[in-house]
């Protein structure tokens, strides 16, 4: 074997062990664990059936005050949004052209806007808001798209009451086959 070659093999062999521990080292130290009471935080799945809701409650009168000052910058002062991804309000899924899909026309299930909002919004602050906050900014898009009156308070009862437009609208794969 050439000296050349044995210096390149060698080379080799010890850029491959040197990248091979620093990957080591970098993956043990990724993370750290955490605690049960951070991991709460991660907990908030509220499935259709309420079983995951919090306590809380507000109406559509309280949530227009909040939809206002932490939600319109994004959503628009009427639900209208700044694109299509962010409208919430209006729609027709029975549209003969491209249907425009907001929770008033498209969402199957309020449960679904709730838990959304619980996670991820406001966008620039997700989980800031707090448990009756959330009812009381679902009930203002509710309210908005004409599916409860703004008087109702929402909370963990009154909310698996809501029938949304589009329930119907989706099928569940489970029972597909």
């Amino acid at each position: 074997m050439s000296m050349l070659r044995k210096r390149i093999t060698l080379g080799a062999l010890s850029f491959s062990l040197c990248a091979g521990i620093s990957s080591a080292v970098f993956a043990q130290s990724l993370g750290s664990p955490i605690s049960e009471s951070q991991l709460r935080g991660f907990d908030l799945i509220a499935p259709p059936d309420g079983s995951g809701y919090p306590e809380g409650g507000g109406t559509a009168i309280q949530g227009k005050v909040i939809f206002e000052s932490r939600c319109s910058a994004c959503h628009g002062m009427e639900g209208e949004g700044t694109s299509a991804a962010t409208r919430l309000v209006g729609g027709d899924m029975q549209s003969e052209e491209r249907p425009i899909r907001t929770v008033g026309s498209y969402w199957p299930h309020a449960s679904t806007l709730f838990d959304y909002v619980q996670r991820a919004m406001p966008a620039d602050a997700p989980k800031s808001l707090s448990s009756s906050e959330v009812y009381q900014v679902i009930a203002y898009i509710l309210n908005m798209n004409g599916i409860i009156e703004a008087s109702l308070v929402l909370n963990r009862d009154s909310l698996q009451q809501v029938q949304m437009p589009n329930k119907d609208g989706f099928i569940d794969s489970s029972q597909a086959l």
